[in-house]
C-alpha cells in the first residue's frame, strides 16, 4: 500500500548537497515526490511510495549525505495527490 508523507528536516541541511541527495536517494528507491529548501533554513520533501521504501528513505534523511548535520526529520502522513517521478524544486 502506497502512502504520502510530508518532511521537515532541519538542522544544517542547506548549501551541502542535501536536496540533490534526497532526490538521487529517492529516485534509487523508486520513491515519488519533490524536495526543497525553505526560507527558515530547512528542507521539506514530499514523499510517495510503498511503506518500506519511505522508512528507507526517511531512515536515510536522518543522516544526510556527508556534510549535512541533521538535528529532526519532522514527519507528518498526509494525502496530497504527488506526480510520478522526484524532483528538485526552488526555494520556498
Amino acid at each position: 500500500m502506497k502512502k504520502t508523507y510530508h518532511l521537515k528536516i532541519t538542522g544544517r541541511v542547506q548549501g551541502v548537497w542535501y536536496r540533490a541527495w534526497t532526490r538521487e536517494t529517492a529516485l534509487t528507491l523508486h520513491v515519488d515526490g519533490w524536495v526543497r529548501n525553505r526560507l527558515d533554513s530547512s528542507v521539506e520533501a514530499l514523499i510517495h511510495g510503498e511503506e518500506d521504501k519511505l522508512t528507507k528513505l526517511i531512515e536515510l534523511c536522518r543522516k544526510g549525505p556527508p556534510a549535512a548535520k541533521v538535528d529532526d526529520v519532522i514527519i507528518t502522513p498526509c494525502n496530497e495527490t504527488v506526480a510520478p517521478g522526484f524532483v528538485q524544486e526552488r526555494t520556498l
